[in-house]
């Protein structure tokens, strides 16, 4: 289109160009450094021949750079200043026309200029109870400037503090900016002034000379609502008694609560038991306590206002005068919490209530409200009358046998039963803990003792299974032989008034016999886990209790020391020439029945040879390579880079900078920076790290280990961490074999050995006892090695 030089741009001045005849699209996406973005530029006119082609979009030459030298955004604003916004302090005065002694209102608001856009926007903080409109004065937009340069938009430069600038026609001084603000400007090369006061408001000057209290009016005011606010749901509890001993009264116990939201005072009634008093429980309704009581007041004796002056002869034209000055109007006095003290007693109308005691929470209060710290409870007085609290116990019905005991206890406690509640703490603590016992069938047939059960006892709710294994060719199908439920021990009376004994987890241990709904089974074995379970929780069962079954085999082996070592070790010279002489379970079980008969049971024995166990454990079989491999397999897969702040984390908990931290310390440090490690894989680690000499880990291990830029490790598959990874397999073989020389050691009684065993007096000190290992020669002790290996061997 070809518009005419000078003439508006009105309907009828634009003409079409007849000797245009190509029309291009134009290209609204350009490729700017890998970065697709918008473009904006304006295309250069055509130029004709021999006339000089000049690039609107380029910046003329002697414009000045915002920037210092090779300091600019390399990126597009819009990405460059991405949520970066620039924020300035400022004010305006707004003229007031109706405000005596005000001419004008002082109106602080906030200046945002985006750095991506160009754009400003201008808000007002709200001020409560300001009777203006506040809020967003300015919609984020791009600001044209004042005339006569209002054809160009505000920019970065025409903001700084001590300036100001007009914004549609209101001027606005900049007084402050922010920290960001200042700190960004400073390093474009834009100098910014220090703060700039602002200049006092006369409206709020003026409010704060009309609320300023007076001389005479110290009074402070209460306000009901901010107290409620403030205390709301907080009781002060005293313990008071009424003494109301009269011809046929007593002392009545009270609780008295004050309400600190509102000042009122509820007072409540314990009645004790068997008094008689089964009814409500409220002394006193909740409301203000009077501290003066004069009687019950007339129907319209007291009343809010007072008239004077009748006025009028007859009924029709009366007229009333009410009293503005309220003469005779009694001030009425209620009971504060500092008038509730101990000792203090209150007028509760006409009943004097002794205050005695307070709960913790009053009494905190009062020590940090009024400093009092002695809170010395007062004895409340008794009378020789005053019922006693007779607890006896029920006597129940015995038991009639239809259901269980606990069904007829609830028929004969309600009249509508409810079935038995069990105990749920216990099952939540106890669940899925099963104790399994192998056992035989004790019956005067001969295919019953053949039979092999395996009994399973529940220590969530106390109840038994026995489970039959099935042989081939016995005739018996095997499969569950008893459901689960609770036995009771036999010997009881059936119908009795007593509740029943149940069997217990400490009836249960190898070597005992049971008669189970009239079938007898002796135990004879038990799985690795009821015996670990047992030996972890000694105080329950005794047979278990290495400690108590040392002290029984020590009173019984006090004179037969010698026959003891003897049927254990038959050739004594071993004890002199070994450093430790290991016995099998069936020579030790042997030598103690042969001394002690009935009174060891066969699960002591076990308990025994299992903490003098020989046998060690197999090693760790996890290899380094492959849990740092899996390890690296799960940084890599959460992306996790946090290894700067793992080291920040060790130097808090490790100022001094040990070399060496505990196990608990790293593993904490591992869980609390949040390692993308499963519970069983921080276990794998810590196995394979370095540690001293008292176990502790190696630091610098740890953080080479996990690594990942320092080397390549091996590629492998994700793999389950609890089993794949390092296999865990149990030891099941923990007590075949005894150390005889550190149970000779721990029961410390004189050996007695015979005139043979006197020959060497390196191992065998005074009174015959086994020396320690450390005792023995240096020179010895290779050679006793290599004995000990030939004789296992």
């Amino acid at each position: 289109m070809l518009r005419i030089p000078g003439m508006p741009l009105l309907p009828g001045t634009l003409f079409r160009d007849v000797s245009k005849g190509h029309y291009p699209k134009p290209q609204s996406l350009a490729n700017v450094q890998g970065l697709s973005m918008l473009s904006d530029r304006q295309q250069p006119p055509p130029a004709e021949s021999g006339s000089v082609t000049v690039d609107i979009s380029c910046p003329p030459v002697g414009a000045s750079s915002i920037y210092p030298p090779r300091s600019g955004p390399r990126m597009p604003p819009w990405l460059a200043y991405d949520k970066k916004v620039l924020c300035f302090h400022a004010y305006f005065k707004q003229t007031l026309q109706e405000v005596y002694h005000a001419p004008y209102l002082v109106r602080k608001v906030k200046i945002y200029y985006y750095l991506e856009d160009g754009t400003l926007e201008i808000y007002e903080p709200r001020v409560d109870n300001s009777g203006i409109v506040q809020g967003c004065v300015v919609h984020r937009q791009r600001v044209q400037k004042a005339p006569p340069c209002d054809n160009e938009f505000m920019s970065l430069i025409d903001l700084n503090v001590d300036q100001t600038v007009q914004i549609f026609d209101r001027q606005y001084h900049i007084t402050d900016c922010d920290p960001f603000t200042r700190a960004f400007l400073n390093k474009r090369g834009i100098a910014v002034p220090d703060p700039v006061k602002s200049p006092c408001d006369p409206t709020e000057e003026q409010r704060k000379r009309e609320n300023q209290p007076r001389s005479g009016n110290l009074i402070p005011k209460n306000h009901p609502f901010a107290q409620f606010l403030k205390y709301d749901r907080q009781i002060l509890k005293f313990q008071a008694y009424w003494d109301d001993r009269t011809e046929f009264g007593d002392v009545r116990k009270l609780e008295v609560c004050y309400y600190l939201s509102d000042d009122t005072i509820e007072i409540k009634e314990q009645h004790i038991r068997n008094s008689g008093r089964d009814g409500p429980t409220v002394f006193l309704k909740r409301g203000r306590l009077a501290r003066e009581f004069e009687g019950l007041q007339l129907p319209g004796q007291m009343t809010p206002m007072t008239l004077l002056n009748v006025l009028g002869t007859n009924m029709r034209n009366v007229r009333y005068c009410v009293d503005p000055l309220n003469t005779g109007n009694k001030e009425i006095h209620y009971y504060r919490e500092k008038d509730l003290q101990i000792g203090s007693v209150i007028n509760v109308y006409g009943r004097a209530v002794v205050i005695t005691e307070l709960d913790p929470f009053t009494q905190n209060y009062y020590r940090q409200r009024y400093g009092i710290q002695d809170f010395t409870p007062l004895p409340i007085p008794a009378r020789s009358d005053d019922c006693a609290d007779h607890r006896s116990e029920r006597q129940l019905p015995p038991y009639n046998g239809w259901g269980s005991y606990e069904d007829s206890v609830g028929n004969c406690i309600s009249v509508e039963p409810k079935p038995p509640k069990s105990d749920f703490k216990k099952f939540i603590k106890y669940d899925r803990y099963v104790l399994r016992f192998g056992a035989k069938m004790l019956s005067t047939i001969k295919a019953n003792c053949e039979r092999i059960f395996v009994i399973s006892y529940y220590l969530c709710d106390d109840t038994l299974q026995i489970q039959e294994i099935a042989v081939r060719n016995s005739g018996f199908l095997g499969g569950e032989f008893m459901k689960r439920t609770r036995l009771e021990l036999p010997g009881q009376e059936r119908f009795s008034c007593k509740q029943p004994q149940y069997y217990m987890p400490w009836n249960f241990f190898v070597g005992s016999t049971m008669s189970l709904k009239d079938f007898i089974f002796h135990i004879v074995s038990a799985d690795e886990y009821t015996l670990v379970y047992m030996e972890h929780h000694p105080e329950t069962f005794p047979h278990a209790n290495v400690g108590v079954i040392m002290e029984k085999v020590k009173s019984a082996l006090q004179n037969r020391m010698a026959e003891f070592v003897g049927s254990c070790v038959p050739d004594c010279t071993d004890l002199e020439k070994k450093r430790d002489v290991f016995v099998s379970f069936e020579s030790f079980k042997g030598a103690l029945i042969s001394i002690m008969g009935n009174q060891i049971s066969d699960h002591e024995i076990i308990s025994l040879c299992r903490h003098f166990s020989a046998e060690k454990s197999q090693p760790n079989a996890c290899d380094r390579s492959t849990v740092r491999a899996a390890a690296h397999l799960e940084l890599k897969r959460t992306l996790w880079n946090a290894r700067d702040d793992l080291m920040e984390h060790f130097h808090h908990i490790n100022p001094t900078n040990q070399p060496f931290l505990p196990e608990v310390k790293v593993r904490s440090a591992l869980r609390g920076c949040r390692l993308p490690f499963s519970l069983e894989l921080i276990d794998n680690i810590l196995s394979i790290l370095n540690r001293n000499e008292c176990d502790d880990i190696e630091v610098c291990d740890l953080m080479n280990f996990i690594d990942v830029s320092c080397g390549k490790g091996c590629d492998m598959l994700p793999v389950n961490h609890a089993f794949e990874l390092c296999p865990k397999i149990p030891f099941l073989n923990k007590g075949r074999v005894v150390n005889f020389t550190c149970f000779l050691r721990e029961i410390n009684l004189p050996l007695n050995l015979p005139a043979g065993g006197e020959k060497n007096n390196d191992a065998i000190a005074e009174g015959g006892r086994i020396m320690p290992p450390s005792a023995m020669p240096d020179t010895d002790a290779h050679k006793m090695h290599e004995e000990d290996a030939q004789h296992v061997a």
